[in-house]
């Protein structure tokens, strides 16, 4: 072979060299490491890392005694997730009469954006009525939309966008807009005075006052009075549907709602509440209603409700025979709490 064709070979060695290693240095996150991208509720696009899971041990490779004992954890040798129990493995039948939600787990929800451009979010509420059962039975709770933010606490560990990776929200020019959440924490909610609170009551719906003599607190939102309301008599039920009502009277109390766990703080905060108004009639008063779910099977202890200086600022129009009607929103008001169902 000639000086020149052992050059020429070697130059098509080192461009094919460069090329392959171009190839390796450039290759995506999920080629590089396995993880899956989604949206939390407040439209922050998120990045999970996949688990490796570990390889399946041979049942010859095992001991006699491994082979012979199922697998317990804890002290009191509860079985672990691999045991066939109905709460590992739940009837199918079941499982689609509920929606295919298993107790416990949050709602389905998805994002969207207004007319004005807040971020909202809606709970999903499957209809798992049968053709047949449509017509004689009533559609499933349509919940309420709303702001919804949650503890980052619990959570499988997340990360932002990879650098040099574009952000999808980004591109879409929708503002994630932090974690609001956490400067919610920083003024509420250790501080607030429970001792006049309310117990809830199952049975019916049941009704709590906000007046002058109700404790006022400081929160990111503005000052508001508060009412709490202890959930612990509910800590065996996986979640529930909250109906709330407030009633209008020279005005109307426009709510906002904070879970906390059983030390007050903070699990979950949903605020910019879409309730429609309901005008009042010769039997009753107009009232603003929402639909939120609520969980104490994921540590919510109490609710508190208050209102924002946003809401103070704005008002509620109806429109009548005689023309609009402005309904003031104010400080004062009387709620009615039910859970869904409960009648």
């Amino acid at each position: 072979m000639t000086t020149r064709a052992r050059m020429t070979s070697s130059a098509w060695l080192l461009v094919t060299a460069v090329l392959a290693g171009c190839q390796v240095g450039g290759s995506t996150v999920s080629d590089r490491e396995g993880y899956f991208t989604w949206v939390d509720e407040q439209g922050r696009v998120r990045h999970s890392p996949i688990a490796e899971s570990e390889p399946p041990v041979a049942e010859s490779a095992r001991s006699p005694d491994t082979a012979r004992t199922p697998s317990r954890t804890g002290p009191e040798g509860d079985a672990d997730a691999s045991e066939y129990t109905l709460e590992n493995y739940p009837d199918a039948s079941q499982l689609a009469k509920d929606g295919y939600i298993r107790p416990g787990q949050r709602q389905p929800y998805f994002t969207w954006r207004d007319s004005e451009g807040n971020l909202r979010v809606s709970y999903f509420q499957p209809d798992t009525r049968s053709d047949a059962d449509k017509g004689r039975s009533p559609a499933p709770v349509e919940l309420t939309p709303a702001s919804v933010y949650h503890a980052e606490a619990g959570r499988a560990p997340v990360r932002t966008a990879p650098e040099g990776e574009p952000d999808a929200f980004a591109v879409l020019g929708i503002d994630s807009g932090g974690d609001f959440l956490e400067r919610f924490s920083a003024t509420c909610c250790a501080a607030l005075d429970t001792d006049d609170h309310e117990d809830w009551y199952e049975a019916s719906e049941f009704g709590i006052d906000l007046d002058e003599a109700s404790p006022w607190h400081g929160f990111l939102s503005g000052r508001s009075p508060y009412h709490a309301i202890a959930l612990s008599g509910l800590a065996d039920r996986p979640d529930f549907i909250l109906r709330l009502r407030s009633y209008a009277d020279d005005g109307v109390f426009v709510p906002s709602l904070v879970f906390l766990d059983r030390n007050l703080k903070p699990v979950r905060l949903v605020t910019d509440v879409v309730s429609p108004f309901t005008p009042e009639t010769w039997s009753r008063r107009g009232f603003l209603e929402a639909w939120v779910p609520v969980f104490p099977g994921q540590g919510e202890r109490w609710l508190v409700i208050f209102t924002r200086d946003e809401d103070l600022a704005g008002q509620t129009v109806l429109e009548t025979r005689r023309g609009p009607k402005v309904i003031p929103h104010v400080t004062r008001g009387e709620l009615g709490l039910r859970m869904a169902g409960s009648d």
